[in-house]
């Protein structure tokens, strides 16, 4: 019994090492990957939120990613999958993908805010500048 708990741990391990699914020979390298999923993300927030705008850009989403990467859609399926079967691959891709996501999201509302804070400051000034002219033609 105690000589069959290595056998029975040593063929799980090996067994773990068996590939799922093979490397694909026109497979997209892990970076443009990122890329192209970023892309993916933000095109389909924009179809959620502003259907109308792809559409009078004659925009399809996969079309569009297609031809900007330079890729067709089975090397695109082909590699997603191959991706897939690999998990701490998978995630380290949509790990980079988030953070990317989360940087633009950071930088977007750092500009809102400057934006709203220079647009309050101008308002402000505008409001001194109306209560000192009060002021002035009330003498």
């Amino acid at each position: 019994m105690v000589r069959i708990i290595p056998i029975f741990l040593a063929l799980i391990m090996f067994s773990c090492n068996e590939k799922v699914v093979e490397k694909p020979e026109n497979l997209i390298p892990k970076e443009k990957m990122v890329q192209i999923l970023h892309d993916l993300a933000v095109l389909n927030s924009i179809k959620s939120t502003n259907q109308l705008m792809l559409d009078q850009n004659n925009i399809k989403i996969m079309d569009f990613l297609y031809e900007k990467y330079g890729i067709d859609s089975v090397q695109y399926v082909q590699s997603d999958l191959y991706y897939a079967s690999i998990p701490l691959e998978y995630q380290s891709i949509y790990e980079k993908v988030e953070a990317i996501l989360e940087k633009k999201s950071s930088d977007f509302e750092q500009i809102t805010q400057k934006r709203n804070d220079s647009a309050r400051k101008a308002r402000e000034k505008k409001k001194e500048v109306n209560n000192t002219k009060k002021t002035v033609s009330d003498l």
